[in-house]
Formats: structure tokens, C-alpha cells, sequence
């Protein structure tokens, strides 16, 4: 073996264990069909605690990580409840949750209580003080939405639509789930959500 097939080797191999195998193009740590990270427990802003499997019953799951302070989701507040109704609908099989997952006093439990309240949320708030489901999920914006198949596969993942003030020209969300329930491929299957504020993920003792 020569010293520059030796060197070759060395950078494949380094790559091809610091590389996230399941990320996505935009996604650090999900692929589009990867298995959807599970919780439970979470405590909503209907003072029940729940899970995933709360869902069980429908084909798609969309799951929107949101939060109170974040100017771009509280914008895209009205299109969720829009959204929300539609998948309330008697004999619909799309089912629809919001997780939030910063700690600050704006997003604590109690405001997320007045704010359901006084805006009316039309679907399950969620509260997650411990950040797992977004790091699980590799959420790093407010809104970012993930679209799960009746298998509970990853179909889609990204931004809600493609314009975060006025009206969009492509609603990303409602045709991935259009795709799911017709057994067919999203596309696009993934978007930038980078347009929503970023998660504050606490910082750990280990952090560097």
C-alpha cells in the first residue's frame, strides 16, 4: 500500500466515523425515512400528560417543534390553527401536535396555558422543559415540522411553507401529508427551516 493510498484510507475512514450515517441535507441527525423518535409524558396545555402512541389511530402524524417568543412562530401561529382544524375534521386521519422545548419564562408551561387560551389552540401543546424530542428530532428552529407516515416514518421535514409573511406559493406541510396518505413520495421531501428563530438549548455542565 503507497503512503497516498495509506493517507486516502485514513480520511475515508475518519469520515466515515465522525459523519452522521442518518442526517439529512439539512437535518444533523434525521433522514427522510428514518424511524420517527418517540416520547411520552409530556405534559400539554390541556393538563394531560401524552405520547406518541396518543396518534396510533391516525396515517399521518405532523409534528411542529413551535415555541411563544419566537416572532416567526407566533406569526405562523394562525396557519397552525387553520391547519389544526382541518385535521380535527370527523373522519379525518391526520393528526397534528406542537412541542415546545424552550425554558425560559415566555415559554414555561403557564404561558404556554395563556397563550393556547387566549388564541384558541385547536390542537395539543406540548411542553418538553427536558429538550429530548428536539434533539432526538434534530430541531433547531421554531416552527421546523416534521411530516410521519402511518408507519411513523420521517416523510418530510423542514419549514410549514415557503414564505413566512403573506401568502405562500407552496405549503411543503400539506403536500407532504397529501403524499403520505396517497402512499406516494414527498417531494420536496426536505426544506430549510431556517427562517424560524433558534431553539435555546440550555447549556449542559459538559458543554464546551
Amino acid at each position: 500500500m503507497t503512503l497516498f493510498t495509506r493517507f486516502l484510507f485514513a480520511v475515508l475512514s475518519c469520515a466515515l466515523v465522525t459523519a452522521p450515517i442518518n442526517a439529512g441535507k439539512y437535518n444533523k441527525k434525521l433522514n427522510i425515512g428514518d424511524a420517527a423518535p418517540t416520547w411520552e409524558k409530556l405534559e400539554g396545555t390541556d393538563g394531560k400528560k401524552h405520547a406518541i402512541t396518543d396518534w396510533k389511530d391516525k396515517d399521518v402524524l405532523v409534528v411542529v417543534f413551535t415555541c411563544n417568543s419566537c416572532i416567526v412562530a407566533e406569526g405562523y401561529e394562525d396557519r397552525l390553527i387553520a391547519f389544526a382544524a382541518e385535521c380535527n375534521k370527523a373522519g379525518s386521519k391526520v393528526g397534528f401536535v406542537a412541542i415546545n422545548v424552550n425554558t425560559g419564562k415566555a415559554d414555561a408551561l403557564p404561558a404556554m396555558k395563556e397563550r393556547a387560551t387566549k388564541k384558541k389552540f385547536g390542537f395539543t401543546y406540548l411542553y418538553d422543559p427536558s429538550q429530548k424530542t428536539a434533539l432526538a428530532y434534530g430541531a433547531m428552529f421554531t416552527p421546523e415540522c416534521f411530516v410521519l407516515n402511518k408507519d411513523r416514518k420521517v416523510v418530510y421535514m423542514g419549514a410549514f411553507d415557503d414564505k413566512p409573511s403573506g401568502e405562500p406559493k407552496v405549503k411543503f406541510v400539506e403536500e407532504a401529508v397529501k403524499g403520505a396518505r396517497a402512499g406516494k413520495a414527498v417531494a420536496p421531501a426536505e426544506t430549510p427551516a431556517a427562517a424560524g428563530c433558534k431553539i435555546r438549548f440550555d447549556k449542559k455542565d459538559d458543554d464546551e
